[in-house]
């Protein structure tokens, strides 16, 4: 039988000898975000983390909600998630398992999307 218990305190630390750093970063950008804004800003995220990409970003598309896409990086990777309707907004998950400066992640994040409001926060 599995093991579970939810923890109601906040999340007990099972690996606390690996490093692991998570941020979401959410906003309303100016305009409509298309996979080619998205690839380019995950590269560029990577360089703003120090990230090293082990493949280029993949993108999808659905008709109901609009663009997503992710990036796998050797220590992990991040999500970015960019709806249509029914409003202009978009959400980034970063995971990694290396340092990362969150507040460079937050200010190249807002001005690549020339967001009007982004939030953040860190796990």
């Amino acid at each position: 039988m599995m093991e579970f218990a939810l923890d109601d305190a906040g999340l007990t630390d099972l690996a606390p000898d690996i490093h692991r750093q998570r941020l979401v970063i959410e906003g309303v950008p100016e305009s409509p975000i298309d996979d080619g804004a998205i690839v380019d800003y995950l590269r560029g995220l990577s360089e703003v983390c120090g990230m090293v990409t082990l493949i280029d970003p993949v993108t999808h598309r659905s008709d109901r909600y609009g663009w997503a896409g992710w990036i796998h990086w050797e220590t992990s990777g991040a999500h970015f998630y960019a709806w249509e309707t029914p409003r202009l907004f978009f959400s980034v998950d970063i995971y990694t398992c290396k340092p990362f400066d969150p507040a460079a992640a937050v200010i190249y994040t807002s001005r690549y999307f020339a967001a009007e409001r982004c939030v953040a926060k860190e796990f």
